[in-house]
C-alpha cells in the first residue's frame, strides 16, 4: 500500500486523468440509470406498485392485453376461489374539462379490491399530475363516449400507465365507454407459484411488464447504453494500467530482483484502482443525487439507493477485472530481461 501511494503521488497527473475519465463515465451512467428508472416508473407505475403476484390474460390474446377478454363466469369462479384476486381493465382514452380541453388518460376499472381505487358511478379518481393542468377536486369532466359526467373526487400519487395519468372509473361507466362486458386481466397476489387456470395464460410481474411494447423497448435501449458505459470503463482501466505497466517493466524487474513478490505488485495495482474508483464514484454519486434535486419537474428521473449501490459495486468489480487483465504481464516479467528492456 505504501508503494502504491508513493507512485500515485509521483505520477499524480496520470492518475488524476484516469480518475477524471472514470468520474465522467460513472456520472453519465448514474444519470442514464436515473432516467431509465424514471421512465420505467412513468410508463408502468400502476403495474409496478402492485404487490408480488401473477397476472392472467386470455390465451387467445397472444400476450397482448388489449386483445384479452376474461369470460365473466370464469372471472366469478377465480374471484371466489382466490380471496384477494381482482379483475381489471386498462384502456387509453381522454377526458374533457370545463373549458373543453382534452386530457389523455389511461382509464382503469376493477372489481372490488383494495389494490385498486374504489369508485362509484359518475365519479373519477385521477393521478395527481393532472392537478398541474388546472383540474381540481369537484370539477366535472366528460367523455365523448359517455352519456353522463365524471366528478373528480380524489387525486392519487404516482399512478401512471404508458406515460399517461391513470383515471380510475366505475366498472359500469367503463363498460359504457368501451362497449364491453368483461374485464381484460386477472391478478392474483401473494402466490409463489402461478395457479393454473384453464383458458388463461399466467405472467409474473416482470413478464407482464415486458408484454407492454413501449416499456420493453425503452428499458432495453437504456439498459444497453448503461452496460456499454460499464464495459467502456473496464476497457479504460485495462488500457491505462497496461500502458503504465509497459512503462514500468524495468521497475518491476528491479523489484522482483530484490525479492518483491508478484502478489505484492498486484496488490499495489489493485490498491491504486480501488482508490481512484472510490473517489470518482463518490463525486459522481454526489453530483447525480444533486441532479435529482435540480432536475426539471417534468423530467422522469429516479435514482434509488439500491440502484446506486449496485452500479457502484459493478464499477469496482469491472475495475478489478480490467486492471487484473492488464497486469497479467507482471507475472511473466523476468528480472534480468525486464531490467535490460527498461534500460533500452
Amino acid at each position: 500500500m505504501n508503494m502504491a501511494w508513493k507512485e500515485m503521488k509521483k505520477s499524480r497527473a496520470r492518475f488524476i486523468i484516469l480518475g477524471s475519465i472514470i468520474f465522467l463515465v460513472s456520472f453519465l451512467t448514474f444519470i442514464i440509470s436515473g432516467l431509465a428508472n424514471g421512465l420505467s416508473q412513468d410508463n408502468a407505475a400502476l403495474i409496478k406498485d402492485l404487490p408480488k403476484g401473477h397476472f392472467y390474460m386470455n390465451t387467445e390474446a397472444k400476450q397482448t392485453y388489449n386483445l384479452s377478454k376474461i369470460d365473466p363466469s370464469l372471472q366469478d369462479q377465480v374471484t371466489k376461489e382466490y380471496k384477494d384476486a381482482a379483475a381489471f381493465s386498462i384502456q387509453m382514452g381522454f377526458v374533457n374539462d370545463a373549458g373543453d380541453k382534452q386530457h389523455t388518460v389511461a382509464f382503469v376499472t376493477s372489481t372490488d379490491s383494495p389494490l385498486f381505487e374504489k369508485v362509484s358511478p359518475g365519479e373519477i379518481v385521477l393521478d395527481r399530475s393532472l392537478e398541474k393542468d388546472g383540474i381540481k377536486v369537484g370539477d366535472v369532466l366528460t367523455n365523448n363516449q359517455f352519456k353522463g359526467e365524471f366528478k373528480v373526487v380524489k387525486f392519487v400519487d404516482q399512478k401512471k400507465y404508458s406515460h399517461a395519468p391513470v383515471a380510475f372509473i366505475n366498472m359500469d361507466n367503463y363498460k359504457e365507454i368501451y362497449r364491453t362486458k368483461g374485464m381484460q386481466l386477472m391478478f392474483i397476489p401473494g402466490q409463489d407459484k402461478a395457479p393454473s387456470i384453464t383458458g388463461l395464460e399466467s405472467f409474473s410481474k416482470n413478464e407482464f411488464l415486458n408484454t407492454i411494447s413501449s416499456y420493453k423497448a425503452e428499458n432495453m435501449s437504456l439498459n444497453m447504453i448503461i452496460w456499454f458505459l460499464i464495459a467502456i470503463s473496464g476497457m479504460l482501466f485495462a488500457i491505462f494500467f497496461y500502458m503504465m505497466n509497459v512503462q514500468k517493466i524495468g521497475l518491476y524487474g528491479i523489484l522482483k530482483a530484490i525479492g518483491v513478490k508478484t502478489g505484492t505488485l498486484f496488490r499495489m495495482m489493485w490498491s491504486q484502482m480501488f482508490f481512484i474508483t472510490l473517489i470518482a464514484l463518490l463525486f459522481s454519486i454526489a453530483l447525480s443525487q444533486g441532479f435529482n434535486l435540480i432536475a426539471p419537474k417534468g423530467m422522469p428521473f429516479s435514482l434509488t439507493a439500491n440502484a446506486t449501490i449496485l452500479l457502484s459495486v459493478i464499477f469496482l468489480i469491472i475495475g478489478f477485472i480490467g486492471s487484473t487483465l492488464s497486469g497479467l504481464q507482471i507475472k511473466k516479467v523476468e528480472p534480468l530481461q525486464a531490467i535490460q528492456q527498461g534500460d533500452m
